[in-house]
C-alpha cells in the first residue's frame, strides 16, 4: 500500500488548526496545512495599517478561566493586561455596557442607587422558561432597556426578528447589578505584545504551510496528501450541501485612518439605533497602545453570508442544529477530525476553540 507523505492534512490555519498542528508536531507526526487565505491565523490574524496592528476580522479579547489554556498560550507571547469595557452610544451619549449599576444610574439620571434598582426591578418580571431572545430580554431587562440597548443591535447583527432568535444569544450578555463594568469575568484576561501573529508564528513553526490553497479547488489531490484529514472550514461544504445549506452572519468591516491620537474613549462602542448601518466601533490603538499622532477605527456592518464574503457567526436554530446533525454523522463515517467555529457549527470563543484542538489532539496521541 502506497504511504502517503504526511500524518495529517489540516484544512484552515485558524487556531484550531494551527494549535493542532502544533501539538501533532510536537509529537513527531508529520503535518501539512493548506489555507485558502493569503495569512495564517484565521479571524484572530492581526494587520497593521500605518503603523497600527490592527484585530483585521474583528476585536479579539483573550480570556479564560482555564489555567491550562492560559499557561498554554503563554508559552509563545507575553500577554498585556487588559480588562474590555464597552461603551453603548445612545442619541450621542454613552452608556456602560453589559447593562449594570451604573448603566441604571447614567439610564434613569440619579446618583441614588437605592432609586435606581428600585425603578429597574419594577420593569422586570423573569421567568424560568423563555420561547426566544426577545422573551427573555423582556422580562430580565423591561422594555425600555430592551428596546434602546439590545432590540435594535441584535435584530442588525442576525437580520432576524428579537423573537426569532434563541435565548443563547442573550445569555452570553451578563447582566449585574453591582458596578462591574467589564465586559468579561474570567480570572485571566490579556492581549498578546505584538498581536496574534506572534502566537500564530511559533505554533506553525518547523510545520508545511500552504497559503492562497483552497482545498476543494483539488479536493481528491489534498486527500491523497495524507492518512488523515482535519477539517475547519464550513461542514456542509466538505460534504457538497448534501442536506442543504447551514445559515452563518457574514460581516463587513470598514477600516479608517484619523488624523488624532485618538478617535473613541474606548476600544469598542456599539451603536443599537436600527437607523445606523453598522453594528459597532472598534478603535485599535486601545487594545495596542502606540504614541502615533493618527489612530486607526474599524466599523462593522453585518450583512447575510454568500459565496464572496465569509462566514463567522453559526446562526444556531432547530433546523440548523438537525441539519448539521446529519453532516456530522457523515464525517464520522468518513473518520474527519473536525475542529472550529465552523466545522463544530458552534458560537465558540478563542480559549474554546484552543480546547477542542488540545482535548482532540490529546485524546489521539494517547490511543494505542
Amino acid at each position: 500500500m502506497h504511504q502517503k507523505p504526511y500524518d495529517y492534512l489540516i484544512v484552515g490555519s485558524g487556531l484550531f488548526g494551527s494549535v493542532f498542528a502544533y501539538k501533532m508536531h510536537q509529537a513527531g507526526k508529520k503535518c501539512l496545512i493548506i489555507e485558502k487565505r493569503n495569512h495564517p491565523g484565521g479571524n484572530v490574524h492581526n494587520q497593521t495599517i500605518d503603523g497600527i496592528i490592527t484585530h483585521q476580522y474583528g476585536a479579539h479579547i483573550f480570556h479564560t478561566n482555564d489555567e491550562k489554556i492560559w499557561q498554554f498560550v503563554n508559552q509563545f507571547a507575553t500577554f498585556r493586561p487588559y480588562r474590555h469595557q464597552v461603551k453603548v452610544s445612545i442619541n450621542e451619549k454613552l452608556y456602560s455596557f453589559p447593562i449594570n449599576l451604573k448603566t441604571l444610574l447614567e439610564w434613569y439620571q440619579t446618583d441614588d442607587e437605592t432609586l435606581a434598582l428600585k425603578t429597574f426591578n419594577s420593569q422586570i418580571s423573569p421567568k424560568r422558561q423563555y420561547q426566544n431572545l426577545e422573551e427573555m430580554a423582556l422580562a430580565e431587562l423591561g422594555e425600555d432597556l430592551y428596546k434602546h440597548f439590545i432590540k435594535g443591535y441584535t435584530e442588525k447583527q442576525w437580520n432576524k426578528p428579537c423573537n426569532a432568535l434563541p435565548i443563547s444569544i442573550f445569555k452570553r450578555l451578563p447582566l449585574r447589578q453591582d458596578h462591574n463594568e467589564f465586559y468579561f469575568d474570567d480570572k485571566f484576561q490579556g492581549i498578546p505584545e505584538g498581536g496574534y501573529n506572534v502566537i500564530i508564528d511559533q505554533l506553525l513553526n518547523g510545520i508545511d504551510l500552504k497559503l492562497n490553497t483552497d482545498f476543494f479547488e483539488n479536493k481528491s489531490h489534498w486527500e491523497n496528501q495524507a492518512e488523515t484529514i482535519v477539517y475547519t472550514g464550513c461542514i456542509d461544504q466538505l460534504f457538497d450541501y448534501q442536506f442543504g445549506k447551514l445559515d452563518y452572519r457574514s460581516l463587513r468591516f470598514e477600516n479608517e485612518t484619523i488624523a488624532a491620537k485618538e478617535f473613541q474613549p474606548y476600544s469598542v462602542i456599539n451603536y443599537p439605533s436600527a437607523d445606523i448601518a453598522y453594528t459597532r466601533i472598534i478603535e485599535h490603538k486601545h487594545f495596542h497602545p502606540s504614541n502615533l499622532p493618527h489612530t486607526v477605527i474599524t466599523k462593522e456592518f453585518p450583512q447575510d453570508y454568500n459565496s464572496n464574503n465569509e462566514p463567522y457567526y453559526p446562526i444556531i436554530d432547530n433546523e440548523n442544529k438537525k441539519r448539521y446533525a446529519e453532516y456530522l454523522g457523515m464525517a464520522k463515517e468518513q473518520n474527519y477530525i473536525l475542529g472550529g467555529r465552523l466545522a463544530e457549527f458552534k458560537y465558540y470563543d478563542m480559549h474554546q476553540v484552543i480546547a477542542s484542538a488540545l482535548n482532540q489532539a490529546e485524546q489521539i496521541l494517547q490511543k494505542p
